[in-house]
């Protein structure tokens, strides 16, 4: 018949092997939670960055040499140059945060394949903004030169105010209820807020750690009761 300490004996060996597997199991489920809330952090930083440069690209305070580096066409206006310089205030201020950009697009592929295709549609959204932007400035270069023009009708010239306007608020960032560019790249944070967020805050990393040494106490106990009753049978 199996003795006491034989039992216990036993019953640490089993308590070890468990204590194994299971920290086994549990580096390897906290290994891959800790890579997957870190991909998460770096897109949300990512995202937060390129809300801040997107803000800076429509600010519609420039300074005097903005633009300037556009190369000219020979046979522009005095009023066609204007125009052209100003809109493309937006394309210089674009190339500055560009590496940011192109950093945020890269890390779309390794986003969704570690959260599914659907994760991908905050980085479409904001590109598709970013995009927007771009043809505003191109569309707003032509029609800012156009301003000095006489135009036939009432109707074509309230059109083309109205195209500006509409334009406008895409180029420059301005009053709440005008913005149309604002709204979304909040939509776009807060999409992106709901995929990485909770992956963010619900490491497993301290819960596994705690765990682990609860089962590590528990085979040190048995073990210790194992060799005190080895210590106190007989001797034959």
């Amino acid at each position: 018949m199996m003795s006491f300490s034989e039992f216990l004996k036993d019953l640490s060996i089993i308590v070890a092997s468990s204590t194994a597997i299971y920290g086994i199991g549990s580096w390897r489920r906290e290994y891959v939670g800790k890579k997957r809330a870190e991909l998460a952090e770096e897109v949300l930083c990512l995202f937060y960055e390129a809300r801040d440069a997107v803000q800076h690209i429509r600010n519609p305070f420039s300074y005097s040499n903005e633009g300037s580096s556009r190369k000219a066409a020979e046979n522009e206006t005095t009023e066609q140059k204007e125009a052209y310089d100003r809109a493309y205030v937006l394309f210089e201020r674009f190339n500055t945060h560009i590496e940011l950009f192109n950093k945020m697009h890269s890390m779309r592929y390794r986003f969704m394949a570690q959260f599914g295709a659907e994760a991908g549609k905050p980085f479409d959204d904001f590109r598709r903004i970013l995009n927007k932007m771009q043809v505003s400035a191109q569309a707003l270069a032509r029609e800012w030169a156009k301003r000095y023009y006489h135009f036939k009708t009432e109707e074509q010239e309230a059109y083309h105010f109205n195209f500006i306007k509409k334009q406008e608020n895409i180029f420059w960032e301005g009053l709440p209820e005008e913005d149309t560019i604002k709204p979304e790249v909040e939509r776009c944070i807060e999409n992106i807020e709901k995929i990485c967020r909770p992956i963010i805050d619900n490491r497993s990393v301290f819960a596994s750690v705690r765990k682990i040494d609860f089962l590590r106490k528990l085979y040190g106990k048995f073990a210790n009761k194992a060799n005190s009753a080895d210590a106190k049978k007989p001797r034959g």
